[in-house]
């Protein structure tokens, strides 16, 4: 990042005039926080597809890790499995064919309610994550010394039933022409 800044500033001071220096905003995104996120996820069913293809459904799908249509995760399991390792499929909990978070990934045979760890998602998929289906979890933060501290509530209902509001003249079942 110093490189970087270091480049703009010095193209910045030979083009313009001493004083004249405008302000200057960096969306740094990736670069400072992706390898800060990981998002856990927990393996609900294991099938074989038609093809006989492994594919895993997962409690996460797209509608957390929407950069997964163009960013390459690392899956990481919670615990050693045996096994030889087949190109296998990662669907989300949706129930929609582009639901699809790896298509190809080399996993294990798992079971159910192994942890799938993804990495890196610091970057975007907080703030382009939807409630969709299913509510969001809630997002954790951990310190240096282990210290964990919920920064993000877990949605519910509430989240998404608060700012419904009902027309007065449909409150009661009366509608006009």
């Amino acid at each position: 990042m110093d490189e970087y800044a270091e480049a703009i500033t010095q193209a910045l001071m030979k083009a313009l005039k001493p004083g004249d220096f405008p302000k200057l905003i960096l969306e740094s995104g990736r670069a400072l926080v992706d390898e800060a996120g990981y998002l856990i996820t927990t393996v609900t069913a294991v099938k074989r597809l038609p093809d006989g293809t492994r594919a895993y459904v997962a409690d996460a799908g797209v509608n957390l890790l929407f950069t997964a249509y163009w960013y390459k995760f690392n899956i990481e399991l919670d615990r050693e499995t045996g096994g030889i390792n087949e190109h296998s499929i990662i669907y989300g909990p949706l129930c929609m064919n582009i639901d699809s978070i790896d298509e190809g990934v080399p996993l294990p045979p798992l079971t159910r309610g192994t942890r799938l760890i993804f990495s890196p998602v610091g970057a975007y998929n907080q703030t382009q994550s939807m409630q969709f289906i299913e509510y969001r979890p809630a997002s954790v933060l951990i310190g240096e010394h282990g210290e964990v501290d919920i920064i993000r509530e877990a949605e519910d209902l509430t989240d998404i039933t608060r700012r419904e509001k009902l027309p007065k003249r449909l409150a009661h079942g009366k509608t006009k022409g």
